[in-house]
């Protein structure tokens, strides 16, 4: 365990802003990860836990409390047959690509579409982390988490997380630590089928395909480069939480109202806005499709601070001196922009803070 006064988080960040944290403590394995965090909750301090930090963004003021950055290690091999398959227990400050890129090694299917997301294992079920038609959600076969509320260790399973789009139990609340994850997988040299249109197509197969663990691991790659989504410390497209904004789950009849918009904005003869119906009464548009239909095109904001990123409007970006406050005025402007064009209301995917949008 290793405790540090002072230190500026935006060098633990992806977006690489954000103020000092007054103490950080940096845990190696689980049973320092819990006693950290109940050293905190004994001494009534606030706490902020800190995994690969690619999806938090924290006030320039920093915060006035303890962070505990989570470096804990191990992938544990279970059990692995054709007939159960590959439980895999990975641990929260595990690096979620080389897990990814491990899977694709053994022969483990379910996680390759997953490729080249960054951040800490134990972060992909917070934010039930997805990607290319595939969510870990359809993997996680249960997580231990330290409960602050009870004091102890539990593991919910699968149907204890309450998984959704983006969302699960573990999000909006910091009542749980996440230790360690376990993942079912299957043993088998090809992919799970191809569900995103433009992979299928990089691909050369139809829509449902599947293609050997490798090929969908660089083609997944491949589209993530070409989109500023693979971290790369010279390239400035990719000082970001990945997508700032989540795509828009609207009712029925808030989709109608979006598609006259559209029309009125755009033209009759304009098109529809996309449209993924869940056949229960709500349909998932596109954030990127409305922001570039508002008037916001790769790269705006620059020469500024903070920028849209110039290979994919969905990520906020870091041009490499923004602030904090620089990164929020610009999504404030996209997300306004977007509500005033169309009337949706855009939702950040990056936990804020000491901050609101």
């Amino acid at each position: 365990m290793r405790e540090l006064s002072d230190e500026p988080v935006a060098g633990h960040t992806t977006m690489r802003v954000g103020g000092p944290a007054a103490r950080l403590v940096v845990v190696s394995t689980s049973d320092e990860l819990v006693d950290a965090v109940r050293e905190v909750d004994d001494a009534d301090e606030p706490l902020l836990v800190l995994g690969g930090g690619s999806n938090l963004v924290l006030a320039d003021e920093g915060f006035a409390g303890t962070v505990v950055k989570i470096e804990t290690t191990g992938v544990e091999v279970d059990s692995a047959d054709l007939c159960g398959g590959a439980n895999v227990t990975v641990a929260a400050g595990e690096d979620w690509d080389g897990v990814v890129a491990r899977a694709v090694a053994e022969g483990w299917s379910g996680v390759e579409a997953l490729s080249g997301i960054p951040g800490s294992t134990g972060a992909t079920p917070v934010q039930n982390v997805g990607a290319y038609g595939q969510e870990v959600s359809q993997t996680i076969a249960r997580v231990r988490v330290w409960d602050r509320l009870q004091q102890q260790v539990r593991t919910l399973m699968t149907m204890d997380c309450r998984f959704g789009y983006r969302h699960s139990l573990f999000k909006g609340t910091d009542r749980y630590v996440v230790i360690d994850v376990m993942f079912q997988l299957v043993l088998q040299s090809l992919s799970q089928p191809v569900r995103y249109a433009d992979l299928a197509t990089q691909l050369g197969v139809a829509v449902g395909d599947r293609v050997p663990l490798e090929d969908a691991r660089e083609a997944v790659l491949a589209q993530r480069r070409r989109r500023g989504m693979v971290l790369d410390a010279a390239d400035h497209d990719t000082w970001s939480c990945g997508s700032f904004f989540t795509n828009p789950i609207l009712s029925e009849e808030q989709f109608a109202d979006l598609r006259e918009r559209v029309a009125a904005r755009l033209g009759a003869d304009a098109p529809a806005p996309p449209a993924f119906p869940d056949g229960a009464g709500s349909v998932k548009s596109s954030a990127a499709w409305l922001i570039e239909r508002a008037g916001f095109t790769k790269g705006f904001g620059l020469p500024g601070p903070a920028a849209l990123s110039t290979k994919h409007t969905l990520a906020v970006t870091n041009r490499g001196s923004a602030t904090t406050a620089d990164v929020l005025a610009l999504a404030r402007t996209v997300r306004d922009g977007v509500q005033e064009a169309f009337g949706v209301t855009l939702v950040n995917e990056p936990v804020l803070v000491g901050d609101t949008l």
